[in-house]
């Protein structure tokens, strides 16, 4: 007997599961929805090996546990190696003639400085490989052995919150 679910059929059958197992391990949000994103993508991949659609959910949770935990050890090796040779603070430094110009870009940098700190250290490698160094997507993937959808998709939810930070920093 073959599998007869659709992709978004077994996302909505097993998303809390796969997640709960993720953050369970990780510990970290944005890096166990990655997680959930990766278990699918080898699923999807895989979807053909797999015969009994009652042990589908074990099959899942087994590939969400061996990828979350690839995640964490992932993130302890390029964690070390990356953030010793990122300084962020010169990306953002600049000198201003104008003291109330400056006055207020300072206060912008601490603000961002704060928002890159609360960042995973996942997230916070993907940011800053992006922002100090200059690397496209695929070049970020590639050092840090992630799908490129993955990073595009952690970028674009980076620059959303930092989006609404300025946005409410604007506001008030």
């Amino acid at each position: 007997m073959s599998i007869h679910l659709d992709m978004r059929e077994i996302y909505h059958l097993y998303y809390k599961k796969l997640f709960h197992i993720a953050i369970c391990i990780t510990r970290d949000h944005y890096l166990a929805q990655d997680v959930v994103q990766e278990t699918l993508i080898k699923a999807y991949k895989k979807m053909d090996t797999i015969d009994d659609q009652d042990k589908l959910g074990a099959w899942l949770s087994a590939i969400a546990t061996r990828t979350a935990i690839d995640f964490v050890r992932k993130e302890r090796k390029t964690n070390e190696r990356i953030l010793d040779s990122v300084d962020f603070e010169k990306c953002l430094e600049r000198k201003h003639n104008d003291a109330g110009q400056e006055a207020e870009i300072n206060m912008l940098q601490e603000q961002i400085y704060k928002y890159v700190d609360s960042l995973s250290p996942d997230q916070k490698r993907v940011f800053l490989l992006k922002t100090k160094h200059g690397l496209k997507e695929r070049e970020i993937a590639e050092i840090l052995h992630l799908n490129p959808n993955t990073v595009k998709t952690k970028l674009y939810r980076i620059r959303q919150q930092l989006k609404e930070m300025l946005l409410a920093r604007n506001l008030a």
